[in-house]
C-alpha cells in the first residue's frame, strides 16, 4: 500500500505515531477550546512555521494538501459576513485550517503501518473480548488512504470536462466519479480475495 508520509525526511519522522496521535488529539481538544482571535492566529502562525521548518518542498506539499478547504471556508466566509460575525467566523476558519493541517503534519511524517500499529494497541481489550479488530484496522488504513487518492482523481475528472466544455462541471462529474470510486473498491476488493480475505 503507498504511504502518504512525505518523501522530504524531518526529524518528526522518528518521532513515536502513539505520541504524535496522542498530541493531535490534545491539539484539537485545545483549539475547540480557544475561542481567542489572536491565540488562533497565533496557533496558525507557529502551524506554518512547523511546515516551513524542514524546508520549501515541504511546506510546498503540506499547503497543497489543504487547498481542498477552500470551499469550506468560503461557506463560512460568507455566512459570517451575512449574519455580520466577522471574528467569529475567522476564528472557525482558522480553528478548522489548524486542525486539518496538525492532522496533515501527523500523516505526513508518520508511516501508515506505524498508524495501524497503533489502532492495533488501542484495540487490544476489542481482541481480549474475543472481537476481531482485523476490519476496523483495514477499514481506517484504506480510509486514510483513499481519501486523497480520491480526490485526485475528482481533480482530474474536472480537468478533462473544462478541457473539452466551456461550462462548469458541477454535478456532471459525479457519475463518471461514482463509477471510478466502485471500480477502486472493486480491484481492493479482489486483491483482499486473493490475500485471503480479513
Amino acid at each position: 500500500m503507498i504511504s502518504l508520509t512525505s518523501p522530504v525526511e524531518t526529524r518528526a519522522h522518528h518521532w513515536p505515531a502513539g505520541a504524535k496521535l496522542a498530541a493531535l488529539c490534545v491539539a484539537t481538544m485545545v483549539l475547540f477550546a480557544a475561542q481567542s482571535l489572536i491565540f488562533h492566529l497565533a496557533v496558525f502562525a507557529a502551524l506554518l512555521a512547523l511546515y516551513a521548518a524542514p524546508g520549501a518542498v515541504f511546506l510546498r506539499a503540506g499547503l497543497r494538501r489543504l487547498r481542498v478547504l477552500w470551499p469550506f471556508l468560503a461557506i463560512i466566509f460568507l455566512w459570517h459576513l451575512i449574519t455580520q460575525t466577522p471574528e467569529q467566523g475567522a476564528v472557525i476558519a482558522l480553528r478548522l485550517l489548524t486542525a486539518v493541517g496538525l492532522a496533515n503534519l501527523v500523516t505526513m511524517t508518520t508511516r501508515l503501518s506505524d498508524m495501524i500499529a497503533v489502532i492495533r494497541w488501542l484495540a487490544t481489550p476489542l481482541r481480549r473480548l474475543g472481537l476481531s479488530t482485523a476490519a476496523l484496522e483495514l477499514s481506517i488504513a484504506l480510509v486514510i488512504r483513499f481519501t486523497p487518492a480520491l480526490a485526485a482523481k475528482g481533480g482530474q475528472l474536472a480537468q478533462s470536462w473544462r478541457a473539452r466544455s466551456r461550462r462548469r462541471p458541477g454535478w456532471r462529474i459525479i457519475l463518471p466519479f461514482a463509477l471510478l470510486a466502485l471500480d477502486d473498491a472493486d480491484h481492493v476488493a479482489e486483491a483482499l480475495k486473493a490475500r485471503g480475505g480479513i
